[in-house]
């Protein structure tokens, strides 16, 4: 101690300055008892082990100080400790509870929600595994001794293994540990254990992927393609044998980190988004839902998948909403019915102009963008709208649309659909003039829904490239909404483009699609016809939305996979949107 020297040490800490930027950071949430926040030492060294830098997120309910903890994390890790109140269950006690902890209650399970809307990393260890259940819709029972053969609760020092677990050979924990087949050809895995509590549904969003062998869950994993594990044991103790899990935590959280940093580079868009469907409108077709004034954007509205909270959290910048026009049912007329779609949207606008926009070109997103705000852009879904009159398509041009879906499911006086019933053998002669204004006007053509004689009229028609807003690969899935390979070739090479919808019958013909269906429909697109032809429309709230791709908050997954099949940044800004805006461009400098 004699031969301490401060400045030493601290000229070694710089010259770990690049390599503690390389780091996540896991936040660990603190154990509380006696008026003091406390940890085991065990999480943060193997967090440490693993990689990562470990930071304590205290028992606060301060929702503020939450929200940004979480802004300051890559992955959380939900620690052990005591009982869970029951009546947070909505259950009276039962006589053999534990002590309960009032003050991590309910930091924890807000936590817990918020981190996992935002899609990021999550490891729940013992009370960490309960946390998960009791927020995300699953149960928890109070006390197991009623059921249980094995001993949960050991007496041996807490480095020891005292029983073993049979884990799920699909499974993400299997993948972490791989444990070794047995005579009775499950794989096992020795763990510690002190608990009394236990999961005893997952819930919604979680499978059990490893059983005690008396029946009792010891371990839950995501079923959603999200990096979000529970494990009823204590690995933070067992040393080699428990850093595994850590690692992946960490593995994880470098991702997400990295997710992060690209969303903050780049300008994401979705072209297509039927959202405004479900706002104050009078529909008299059973074809949308009429939910009223109930609804507000400004907030997490279970009923719609894209509101601004959900689009925060997925690092969507910007969206697409389209006035979809039912070819029938409408109490008021198509043109009519689409102001009313604009109305509402410009008013949503106005009253959350610190954090929303319209906007009109790509300029304008990035403007948006840069002052932290999120852009809504206006779309037309079926050309019905204009009720035959092209005064009507430039007086919406006047308010603002980027694009206008020529039809929907059914012909219409514009040309054929592809779920139609070939009227006119494709694109008809007022359907001509049409596209012909929509170039004048700097409105971009949208053939999604078109059938093939359609396509290919507007492709002869049209002086600008066209686009397909939500459409996906009819050779991966044989939907007449989707592109043939041959209508791929030749919307690229007029310039075009083809936004992968998220629809599950669009993807599998069996609707059960995932969000690794739509990047085989995506890698399909770009080997079909190039980078610079492909992008992403969801059609969120006209039925689009796969599990791992559900709504707009998991829209970073898009980002995550992208960056695991190694596309560079330059080509992500491309699929995210940049393709899709050049376009744009290029059609509205072209009026």
């Amino acid at each position: 101690m004699n031969t301490f020297d401060l400045k030493s040490q601290t000229a070694d800490a710089y010259k770990q300055l690049h390599a503690a930027k390389q780091r996540p950071v896991v936040g660990i949430t603190g154990n509380y008892n006696e008026q003091t926040c406390k940890l085991a030492e065990g999480y943060y060294k193997q967090i440490i082990a693993a990689g990562g830098t470990p930071v304590i997120i205290p028992p606060t309910s301060d929702k503020a100080a939450i929200m940004s903890a979480l802004e300051g994390i890559d992955a959380l890790l939900l620690s052990g400790g005591a009982d869970y109140n029951p009546l947070y269950a909505g259950e009276e006690p039962c006589a053999k509870l534990g002590g309960i902890n009032t003050e991590r209650d309910l930091p924890e399970l807000l936590i817990t929600q918020l981190a996992f809307n935002r899609q990021m990393p999550i490891l729940g260890i013992c009370r960490g595994i309960q946390t998960l259940a009791m927020a995300l819709g699953g149960h928890v029972k109070q006390d197991i001794s009623d059921i249980q053969t094995v001993k949960h609760s050991q007496d041996a020092d807490r480095a020891t293994a005292t029983h073993t677990v049979t884990v799920e050979e699909d499974s993400t924990l299997c993948a972490i540990f791989k444990p070794s087949v047995g005579q009775d050809n499950t794989r096992k895995l020795a763990v510690n254990s002190f608990h009394h509590q236990a999961v005893d549904n997952p819930g919604p969003h979680f499978r059990a992927v490893a059983h005690a062998a008396d029946g009792i869950i010891e371990a839950i994993e995501s079923t959603e393609y999200k990096s979000v594990l529970g494990v009823q044991w204590h690995p933070e103790c067992m040393g080699e044998d428990g850093l595994p899990l850590f690692c992946w935590l960490v593995s994880n959280a470098k991702e997400y980190h990295e997710v992060q940093k690209v969303h903050d580079r780049i300008l994401t868009l979705d072209t297509h988004c039927d959202t405004p469907m479900f706002f104050d409108l009078k529909v008299d077709s059973g074809e949308a839902e009429h939910f009223g004034q109930s609804i507000h954007f400004e907030q997490r509205d279970e009923r719609i998948l894209v509101d601004l909270p959900k689009m925060t959290e997925g690092r969507l910048d910007a969206t697409i909403m389209v006035a979809y026009i039912p070819q029938k049912g409408l109490e008021v007329s198509p043109k009519a019915y689409a102001d009313g779609i604009f109305d509402q949207i410009e008013r949503i606008a106005r009253e959350n102009k610190d954090y929303l926009s319209i906007a009109r070109t790509p300029a304008e997103l990035l403007v948006n963008k840069q002052a932290g705000r999120k852009s809504i852009m206006l779309g037309i879904e079926n050309g019905h709208a204009i009720e035959g009159k092209i005064e009507h398509l430039e007086h919406f041009a006047q308010r603002g649309i980027v694009y206008m879906t020529l039809c929907h499911n059914g012909d219409n006086d514009i040309c054929d659909s592809a779920k139609g019933s070939k009227t006119h053998g494709g694109v008809s002669s007022f359907g001509e003039q049409v596209i012909r204004r929509m170039n004048e006007l700097g409105v971009m053509v949208d053939l999604s829904h078109a059938a093939e004689s359609s396509f290919y009229n507007a492709l002869e028609i049209s002086s600008t490239p066209i686009v397909c807003s939500h459409s996906s690969a009819r050779a991966l899935c044989d939907h007449p909404r989707n592109l043939t390979d041959e209508q791929m070739r030749a919307l690229a090479k007029a310039g075009g483009v083809c936004q992968i919808t998220l629809y599950p019958g669009f993807l599998r013909t069996d609707e059960k699609a995932t969000i690794m269906d739509a990047m085989q429909h995506l890698e399909h697109a770009i080997e079909v016809m190039g980078i610079d032809h492909v992008g992403l429309g969801t059609d969120f709230d006209g039925d689009g939305g796969v599990p791992g791709l559900a709504d707009a908050s998991e829209l970073s997954n898009f980002t995550r996979q992208l960056l695991q099949r190694r596309y560079s940044e330059a080509d992500i800004q491309k699929i995210w949107g940049g393709n899709f805006l050049r376009v744009m461009q290029q059609v509205q400098q072209h009026r």
